[in-house]
């Protein structure tokens, strides 16, 4: 690949039209350094934008260009993904405007299969209004684990802290089913690579949760940690992964214990987005680990309630774009390295 980082194609799916995505797009490429980093292409279309821009304070300008050949590096571009009017009504939930999120994604992601961007950053979608027969995944991550290869892992990520989630979009009552010793190595490893090539960490140190409080209390409040939990993660210390846990949940994050780990494990989703959302400040980023492409996504929803009133924070979606340009960056180092002959000097008699 060997990209300069002003090279560094940007690939970015819009949401939900009548949510907050279009307002924070815009709003972080209004620092004219972000255009310094990369180039951003917005898979939707420029009338809307502007329109939908009408709704809150921006100076940014974009380039409407309907073929990705036409992208012009340093500027805010827009392709044109479909020609016809949409109507927008900022604030509400709406099924035809779930499809056009669903379109500018799916567009997207095939880009970046085929090496016309780079990396993607997606904007938020509302779950619900997404769902048709042609799409039938609870959300993002799910579909870009069937379109591209590896095995996807949502990884929560603000400055240092890390968090994964052994199971995501699980209800509660299922959790349990699903902590096999398949599934824990699988992520383990996962973890581990991502953290090794994307974060440039040589020699990774991961902590793991337990699933029941106080780690089950010797099997009196529950027996996954002694049944399955420990000995495979034991198993898979002895073989040379700094994996320890697992740990009461309780505690682990207002004691200051996550960091002493470069990424900690949670066994469910609000085990783990809790405790992060809490600690990022708004400033965390949803990256989807363990794909051979890189795409991350702010941590917050469509935000109805605020959207078209001058009120979205897009510090997330920045952090995101940041993030995107991070990995493509170690990947790329991590990629020329491992291609390198290991050299060993004889010694001298």
């Amino acid at each position: 690949m060997n990209k300069k980082a002003e090279n560094i194609i940007v690939g970015i799916s819009v949401g939900d039209l009548n949510g907050i995505g279009s307002e924070v797009i815009l709003k972080t490429f209004e620092d004219s350094r972000m255009l310094e980093l990369c180039t951003p292409v917005i898979f939707a279309n420029a009338k809307i934008l502007s329109f939908v821009k009408k709704s809150f304070t921006s100076t940014v300008q974009f380039h409407g260009v309907d073929k990705l050949d036409q992208v012009i590096p340093g500027k805010v571009n827009v392709y044109n993904l479909w020609k016809e009017g949409v109507d927008i009504n900022l604030g509400t939930n709406d099924e035809k405007i779930g499809q056009y999120a669903i379109k500018s994604f799916v567009a997207a992601t095939k880009a970046l299969k085929e090496g016309e961007v780079d990396v993607l950053v997606t904007a938020p979608i509302n779950k619900y209004n997404i769902q048709s027969e042609d799409f039938k995944f609870p959300g993002h991550t799910d579909y870009l684990d069937q379109e591209l290869e590896g095995d996807a892992l949502m990884m929560m990520v603000h400055d240092d802290l890390r968090v994964g989630l052994l199971t995501d979009h699980v209800p509660l009552n299922e959790v349990s089913s699903y902590l096999t010793e398949e599934l824990i190595r699988r992520k383990i490893n996962t973890i581990c690579k991502s953290l090794i090539q994307d974060f440039s960490i040589v020699r990774p140190k991961i902590a793991v949760l337990g699933l029941n409080p106080h780690c089950g209390d010797g099997g009196v409040i529950g027996k996954e940690e002694d049944l399955v939990l420990k000995p495979v993660l034991k198993k898979i210390f002895d073989e040379g992964t700094m994996v320890f846990g697992p740990f009461p949940a309780d505690g682990f994050f207002g004691s200051g214990q996550y960091e002493k780990y470069d990424a900690v494990v949670a066994t469910y989703h609000d085990q783990g987005l809790v405790p992060f959302k809490t600690l990022s400040f708004g400033k965390g980023v949803n990256y989807t680990a363990g794909l051979n492409k890189v795409r991350t996504s702010p941590d917050h929803g469509t935000a109805y309630d605020i959207a078209g009133k001058d009120m979205a924070d897009y510090n997330s979606f920045k952090e995101a774009v940041y993030l995107a340009i991070d990995v493509f960056r170690s990947r790329n180092q991590y990629e020329e390295i491992s291609k390198k002959p290991l050299k060993i000097k004889e010694k001298q008699l």
